[in-house]
């Protein structure tokens, strides 16, 4: 049978799970107890009052004697107040059982049966008395009031003494109202008890659940890229998942380590022969030289493409990943001077960027994409070129400006594409940007086109950005 969602463990808080489920146990458990421990006080009462009620009896007993006329009596005796206020709730009768005939009910009573009579069975057997020689009944007087009553024969030693039956009966309220007055306060101790221990189970389960929230946090740091591994201090029930996590954590940095190695070597590998073909081909002016050395130079190209998109591919699956950007920057930005001082542009950064300012990804990536952008906005530009970088939400955007002629709107889009030029004369092989655009799409981002400030091209890239405290999520 499939549990519903909301019944299913699998899903829900589980802060919540544990509160229900310990406040579902404890409500049961004080039910339990509160109807044993009121049932077991009402045994009490109902004890203590036959007690007193078989008190009462041996009293009457002991008090009741032949007159001088041979009449029953019974003589004063010192006993409950109660028994002489009408309808008191307690009372006493003595009744008559001859050998003939039925009983004599009431012959002697209690003020405070006032003109009413017990109602015993007018039979004359006897029901059967306990070992301490009296029977325990049940009654119901004139007003429909339970009684409770114990009751006894008793043979005079005077030899025309009749037999008697002896009967002390009280209220059944005399045992509800303490009854009663104890249920009041054993609901209000079991209420406080329970508010107690719902205040004691929540505190428990935030203490319980805190280093959760805490590896969540580290989580989100290695996520980020401000850690590589799990650190703190953790309960001996989670330590051996932070030990597994962390050694998973390690394990992927070391495959990614051999991946980035294996594709240098195969880099290393193939540029060799690549080179080999490309001298050869360049000591002659043959037809087939010139189309060796154009095809050598295509798949030199081909390889650094690829071999890119498997470092950026291999980089975003590692974990702990972190660039600022301010440096990287600063270097393309003195590279791109250098190798255009022949134009004069000059290549600038607009604003500062803050040192929290991260990429989450690799440093060579983002130096290539840089260097793209800046080397085709060099190509371009009249006498400028200007990056700068702000954040926008999760992301880092850079932007690209040069002062050149612009590109048209309609033609923006074809730039990106694997091997267009718009402008044959100038130099390049229309890798560049196609290259940025894959790395970026690779990460996450993307790069666009757009009109600049200063007249010509705006290359837009905007990248994965590492978090800060202030656009960290705040822990619940």
């Amino acid at each position: 049978m499939k549990l519903p969602r909301a019944l299913s463990l699998r899903h829900g808080s589980l802060r919540k799970r544990l509160l229900l489920g310990t406040l579902a146990w404890m409500a049961l458990a004080m039910a339990v107890a509160g109807w044993g421990l009121r049932g077991l006080f009402q045994e009490h009462v109902n004890q203590q009052l036959q007690g007193e009620l078989v008190r009462q009896l041996d009293q009457l007993s002991a008090s009741v004697n032949l007159d001088a006329a041979q009449q029953v009596e019974v003589l004063p005796m010192a006993g409950d107040a109660r028994l002489n206020a009408p309808l008191s709730g307690l009372y006493w009768q003595v009744d008559l059982l001859p050998e003939q005939g039925p009983a004599q009910l009431g012959v002697l009573r209690s003020r405070s049966l006032w003109d009413q009579v017990l109602p015993l069975p007018r039979d004359t057997a006897f029901p059967g008395t306990t070992r301490s020689g009296h029977a325990v009944l049940q009654l119901r007087d004139s007003q429909n009031h339970q009684l409770v009553a114990v009751s006894r024969p008793l043979q005079l030693p005077e030899a025309e003494a009749p037999l008697l039956r002896l009967t002390v009966a009280a209220d059944q309220a005399l045992v509800a109202e303490p009854v009663q007055r104890f249920t009041t306060m054993l609901l209000a101790a079991l209420g406080t008890l329970a508010l107690g221990l719902v205040v004691a189970v929540a505190v428990q389960l935030q203490l319980a659940l805190q280093p959760l929230d805490l590896l969540r946090q580290r989580l989100a740091t290695v996520r980020t890229g401000e850690a590589t591994q799990l650190d703190g201090q953790f309960p001996d029930e989670l330590q051996p998942l932070i030990n597994e996590f962390n050694h998973v954590l390690g394990a992927n940095a070391d495959i990614v380590q051999r991946a980035r190695t294996q594709a240098g070597n195969l880099a290393h590998a193939v540029h060799t022969p690549l080179s080999i073909l490309g001298n050869a081909a360049a000591q002659d002016d043959t037809p087939l030289a010139r189309l060796v050395q154009e095809q050598v130079a295509t798949a030199q190209r081909q390889v650094d493409h690829h071999l890119a998109r498997a470092r950026a591919a291999a980089a975003i699956r590692a974990t702990g990943l972190r660039t600022p950007v301010q440096g990287p920057m600063q270097a393309r930005l003195r590279t791109m001077q250098r190798l255009h001082a022949a134009r004069s542009v000059q290549f600038v950064q607009v604003g500062e960027a803050a040192p929290a300012l991260a990429f989450r990804g690799e440093a060579q990536d983002l130096f290539e994409m840089l260097g793209n952008l800046l080397d085709n906005a060099g190509k371009w530009a009249r006498s400028q070129v200007q990056l700068g970088v702000q954040r926008d939400g999760d992301l880092l955007c850079f932007t690209v400006d040069d002062d050149g002629p612009g590109i048209p709107p309609a033609e923006r889009q074809r730039i990106f594409e694997r091997g267009e030029r718009l402008d044959e004369q100038r130099p390049g092989a229309g890798l560049g940007l196609d290259i940025v655009r894959e790395l970026a799409q690779t990460y996450g981002g993307s790069v666009q086109a757009d009109s600049a400030p200063l007249g010509g091209l705006r290359m837009r890239l905007c990248l994965p950005a590492v978090a800060t405290e202030a656009t960290r999520p705040a822990s619940h």
